[in-house]
């Protein structure tokens, strides 16, 4: 008999009770109350009253009968919709593309890159991406790029004076919108006893802010609809949505690791290798046809990222610009590092560093004594590789927010997060205005904020870890018996591993 059988759970009875982390029972009903479980919330509630009592009266209908409209899945939606919308208006000063020597873009901190690469990739002139042009992003954001661009572009040809910078921004807009709208709502789909997580991502500053800069939320969607597939046991669907995510941006590669290391932990292979192989289908479906065809285009990718050199805002960046006082800057290691990216040097040092960091999350996930959640890898192997790599943009926060919602829902860490990324989403904008000759503050200031912005991710990381190895401080867990995310391994009993017994934490434990 196999393995897998042998770990197969005796199924529960109908009506034998779902137990918490704690051991108490999960009501099946019951929503959870951050103004109760979360001491950040339970601060701010206090301005108005402070949280609802344990005795009030929570209507299910609304006086006329029916069931009440604002329920807290519409209100969440809602507050996506808005927050976009804000974000439209943000950027709006430079829906025109008129960035002249003022330099308007940064000055008003509306830089997009959707508006700058419609000019340089060819888009306004009509080149098909790969064909005409070798784009520097992976297949399917290129083809996203030009599904939107070529139609601006062909009816700007029968319209003149249609200006195509408003036209293809204000479409990027509304898709990118939507695509954000829908990671929300598979965030809720995840959270159907949390809804108020989904706020976090709704009412993220950093999503105010990075929303359209590039087109990451293509990529981000797709992983949260990965996710969803996953949790709900259709691993063909998830493999499908994780090879798509893959071949829009390169990191929702790295989810892999998290069931690896799940499936390791369980012995349970089949969803695995199905997911896997699925996602690599969809994958080589995806890109093949470019590959064959325009083989020089498709490695532009490729070549590009390997050639880099250290990034604004990275620990290398932090190290090559690390101020010395007197007007010094730079750890010399670090300067012979970026003159050696060529050379390969730095891709190498980077990538070591991130498969040490690998190793380290595989033995905390091993010797955890309880099984982590599907989230909390996840997150933890997307922030090592940020935290490790040469690149860092601004729109990376993106990557994170899903993630680290879905890995740890309390608001004091995130909001603390968050404040770093607004802050180095502004210092970045006075650093790009230094590099056009314009100086607007010394160069420790946009390092100070680098710092800030590591430190803070480097936090969370840390609070997922303590999470991970006291699984009774867990917010998940105390509202799920195991891992909502889990899917197939939702549940399951480890047969590899740490399998100790779980006490279960006193009241308010892991709050921050």
């Amino acid at each position: 008999m196999s393995t897998h059988a042998v770990a197969q759970p005796e199924p529960r009875p109908s009506d034998e009770p779902e137990l918490t982390q704690s051991g108490g029972p999960v009501d099946a009903g019951s929503i959870d109350e951050p103004a109760h479980s979360d001491p950040v919330v339970r601060g701010f509630s206090e301005a108005i009253g402070g949280p609802v009592g344990e005795h009030a009266v929570r209507p299910a209908r609304s006086r006329q009968g029916g069931s009440r409209f604002w329920t807290p899945v519409r209100v969440v939606l809602a507050l996506a919709c808005l927050m976009l919308s804000l974000h439209w208006v943000q950027k709006s000063p430079c829906r025109d593309g008129a960035w002249g020597s003022d330099l308007p873009q940064y000055k008003h901190f509306c830089y997009t890159d959707v508006l700058a690469l419609y000019y340089a990739e060819g888009l306004a002139d009509g080149k098909v991406p790969y064909a005409d042009h070798a784009v520097e992003y992976p297949v399917l954001t290129g083809a996203f790029m030009g599904a939107l661009g070529l139609p601006v572009h062909a009816y700007a040809t029968t319209h003149p004076g249609v200006n195509q910078a408003e036209h293809f921004y204000d479409l990027n807009a509304l898709v990118l919108g939507a695509l954000g709208v829908a990671t929300v709502a598979a965030i809720l789909a995840l959270r159907r006893r949390r809804p108020w997580d989904a706020a976090m991502f709704a009412l993220s500053p950093a999503l105010f802010v990075s929303a359209t800069v590039n087109w990451d939320l293509l990529a981000v969607a797709l992983s949260t609809f990965f996710l969803y597939f996953w949790a709900r046991r259709r691993p063909a669907l998830a493999g499908l949505m994780l090879g798509l995510a893959t071949a829009a941006k390169f990191y929702p590669l790295l989810l892999l690791g998290a069931l690896f290391v799940l499936a390791l932990r369980t012995a349970r292979w089949r969803d695995f290798v199905t997911t896997l192989s699925t996602a690599l289908i969809s994958w080589v479906a995806v890109n093949a046809p470019v590959a064959i065809l325009y083989p020089a285009a498709w490695r532009e990718f490729f070549h590009l990222n390997s050639a880099r050199g250290i990034d604004w805002g990275t620990i290398w960046y932090i190290g090559e610009h690390f101020p010395l006082g007197g007007g010094r800057y730079g750890l010399a290691p670090f300067q012979w590092l970026n003159r050696q990216a060529e050379h390969g040097v730095l891709n190498v040092l980077y990538l070591l560093l991130f498969v040490i960091a690998c190793a380290g999350i595989l033995v905390l996930a091993l010797g955890a004594p309880r099984r982590p959640r599907l989230a909390q890898l996840a997150f933890l192997i997307v922030a090592a590789f940020l935290v490790t790599g040469k690149v860092w943009s601004q729109q990376y926060v993106l990557w994170l927010l899903p993630l680290a919602i879905l890995a740890r829902p309390r608001w004091g860490a995130f909001l603390a997060w968050q404040f770093a990324e607004v802050a180095y989403f502004v210092a970045f904008y006075g650093e790009l205005m230094n590099a056009s000759g314009r100086e607007v503050f010394p160069e420790w200031v946009f390092v100070l904020a680098s710092v800030f912005r590591l430190v803070t991710v480097c936090v969370m990381i840390a609070f997922v870890v303590r999470d991970i190895m006291r699984p009774q401080a867990d917010a998940v867990r105390r509202t799920y018996a195991d891992d909502p995310d889990g899917g197939e391994f939702d549940g399951a009993p480890d047969v590899y591993g740490a399998r100790r017994p779980v006490r279960a934490a006193p009241a308010g434990a892991g709050a921050a």
